[in-house]
Order: C-alpha cells, then structure tokens, then sequence
C-alpha cells in the first residue's frame, strides 16, 4: 500500500515538472514577441513622424476630395430638404405680409384722399349755399328797408301836409282875427277923431284895399 502512493507521489512530482518547463518556454517566445512589437511600434511612430502632414500628403487627396464632396452633398441635401424650403416659406409669408400691409395702407390712402375730396366738395358746397343765403338775406333785408322808407316817407308826407294844412287854417284864422281886431281898433280911431262912427264892412274893404 505504501509503494503504490510512493509511486503515485512520484508521478504527481514528474508531472508538475513537465508542467513547468512547458510554462516556461511559452513565456520566453511571448515575450520575444512583446519585444519584437514594441519595436515595430515605435519604429512605425517615428516613421510617421518623419513623413509628411497628412492633409497636405498628395497620397490623400483623393480620399479628402471624396469625403469633402460626400459632406457638401449631405448638406446641400439636408438644406434642399429642411432649411431651405422652411426659409422659402418665411420670406414668402413675409412678403405676403407685406403685400397685405402696402395694400391695406394703399387703400387707407385712397379712402383719406377721396374723403379729403369729399370733405372739399362739402366745403366749398356750404360756402356756396352760405353765400346764396346771406345775398338772398341781404336783398330781402335791402326790399324791406326800401319798403318801410317809402311807407315812412310817405307817412312823413302825409303828417307834413296835414301840419301844413293845420297851420295854414291856423294862419287863415288867425288873420280873420287880426283883421276883425284891426276893423273894431279901426271904427274906434275913426270914432274918436270925430268922423263918425264908421261901419264894419267899410273898414274891412278899406283895409283888404290897403293890403291889396
């Protein structure tokens, strides 16, 4: 029983040693590789360096071009499509705003000339018909203070002739009365200077004949 595990140990032991060396020259190779590949590495990175700058390398130009065009025509796409038709849609409705305002002020413009016109025609319509009233007004006026001078004058007329009418029987009788007075002071005088006494129809013809 104690030979069998002897032995078995010492296969075990055997075992792992295998294992080992075969650990170990695995490793070696990898890391010969490592190695080899950090070279290459840094040798292509200072390659690189010394070479030229890439967008100015002709070796690149085709490929630039390609992605230069492949980008204007994704935008031209994206501008055709989206931002222009929406920029189109704003100047449009812009404009048609704006064709509505010079309309609206167009026709506000209109209406304020043809109510300036017809403010005028009215104006010069009252100032017409002002004018017509106040000449109408004034010959009337003028008929009627003709008419109340002529009845005036003729009342003025009428009340002078009868003052006149009144005055000159006034006179008249007055003059009978001076007469009368100066036949009686008369037929007196004769009396008292002794020639008689001298009637009244005698005195009043001698006195007509000396105011004849």
């Amino acid at each position: 029983m104690s030979q069998t595990t002897t032995a078995s140990t010492a296969e075990y032991q055997v075992a792992e040693g295998e294992a080992a060396a075969t650990t170990t020259e695995g490793a070696a190779p990898a890391e010969g590789h490592a190695a080899e590949g950090t070279t290459a590495g840094t040798e292509a990175h200072g390659g690189e360096h010394g070479g030229a700058f890439p967008p100015l390398d002709t070796a690149t130009y085709p490929s630039q071009l390609f992605w230069l065009i492949l980008f204007f025509a994704g935008l031209y796409f994206l501008m055709s499509r989206f931002a222009l038709p929406r920029l189109g849609t704003i100047l449009d409705n812009r404009k048609a705003r704006i064709d509505g305002d010079l309309a609206r002020a167009q026709a506000l413009k209109e209406e304020t000339e043809n109510a300036l016109k017809s403010y005028e025609k009215a104006l010069a319509d009252a100032r017409g018909k002002a004018n017509e009233i106040a000449r109408d007004t004034r010959d009337a006026v003028t008929k009627d203070v003709d008419a109340e001078s002529h009845k005036l004058d003729a009342a003025l007329a009428a009340k002078i002739s009868e003052a006149e009418g009144k005055i000159a029987k006034a006179k008249a009788k007055a003059m009978d009365a001076v007469n009368e007075i100066a036949a009686d002071s008369a037929a007196d005088i004769v009396a008292a200077l002794g020639g008689g006494k001298a009637t009244k129809a005698a005195i009043t013809k001698a006195l007509a004949g000396v105011k004849g």
